[in-house]
């Protein structure tokens, strides 16, 4: 069912940008017209005041422990049977609020410093996104993807040995079998992808298996790059790899038909990609996991994972809880 109003896409044309290098603490203003009447504009802005941002129910998931131990199991049939290989099964975690969902970003990015972190402001909502997948990067002809597949829970428990737990806990994913197949998968489902329109032969994975840190997960990345044709454009590379084969399955299109017959609700935003793409050429898109849709006062957040052969079903579950609790907790408080 499609029961979020937003629109399926939404695209701005910019004429002006504020860039900020974290790094080394510089705010450049880039304006394709009078540079410096967009200053004196920019500098006579003030914030509105807002409505302080909170909840106003709990968090509701759109299925229960009972109905998604019923999906993980039709999709272990697929899986044995042959029919795909491997499926991202999610559920939907919803809730009411009041109050400026700038703030509620705000507090979300404080919580998670997720690398392709966005806010967007639409017609009748807003997107926040703590994303730590990039899509698809692409820099003078060079093609770079970083699939995310496989994860386990931050160990950091004051009570223990946090920092030898939680080495010993990244250890574990780095030579999980399981997790190691899932990911190997996706790369090369995404080097099929691009390998559609890349350059013959430039498609290559220099970085296979690396386990990365996040405030609340650590997350198996591998990383496929590639060159583009001089003849073809950024869009032509989005057309042959959206939407990313991390969070569908694959086969692709077969792990996407299984997804639309077992989950309740259509993913609007969740899944779907953030990015840019400048005049010059270069484009930057990330995966949009790890993201809150809100809408006529309700907040969406959904969470899901890649369901193999021999996946174990409470911990698949559990590891949907393990990706989601630091955006569903910050919010609550």
């Amino acid at each position: 069912a499609r029961d979020i109003a937003l629109p399926d896409m939404a695209i701005g044309l910019y004429d002006w940008a504020l860039i900020v290098d974290h790094h080394k603490q510089v705010v450049s203003l880039i304006s394709y017209h009078d540079a410096d009447a967009r200053y004196r504009w920019l500098t006579g802005q003030r914030a509105p005041t807002q409505t302080p941002f909170r909840l106003t129910s709990a968090w509701q998931s759109n299925m229960t422990r009972c109905e998604y131990g019923e999906k993980f199991r039709q999709v272990q049939a697929w899986l044995h049977s042959g029919d795909c290989y491997q499926v991202n099964l999610s559920q939907r975690f919803q809730a009411s609020y009041e109050g400026d969902e700038w703030q509620a970003f705000e507090r979300l990015n404080r919580a998670n410093r997720a690398p392709f972190s966005a806010f967007l402001r639409l017609h009748d909502g807003a997107i926040l996104s703590l994303s730590p997948e990039r899509f698809i990067q692409l820099e003078n002809g060079h093609i770079q993807t970083r699939p995310i597949k496989g994860t386990l829970p931050r160990l950091n428990d004051p009570q223990a040995d946090h920092p030898q737990a939680d080495r010993q806990q990244a250890q574990k994913l780095a030579n999980s079998m399981k997790d190691r197949a899932e990911n190997l998968m996706i790369v090369d489902l995404m080097r099929n992808d691009i390998g559609r329109v890349a350059v013959p032969g430039s498609v290559k994975v220099p970085e296979l298996f690396i386990v990365e840190p996040f405030p609340a997960v650590h997350h198996l990345v591998s990383t496929i790059t590639a060159r583009l044709p001089d003849s073809l454009h950024a869009t032509d590379l989005l057309r042959a790899a959206f939407p990313g084969g991390s969070i569908t399955g694959a086969p692709k299109v077969r792990a996407m038909e299984i997804i639309d017959e077992l989950e309740p609700q259509r993913r609007n935003a969740w899944c779907g990609s953030i990015g840019y793409l400048s005049f010059c050429g270069k484009m930057d898109t990330s995966i949009t996991i790890r993201t809150v849709t809100a809408t006529q006062g309700q907040l969406y957040c959904s969470a899901g994972g890649g369901i193999v052969a021999d996946s174990n079903e409470d911990a698949e579950y559990q590891e949907t809880f393990d990706k989601v609790n630091r955006i569903l907790h910050p919010l609550e408080n």
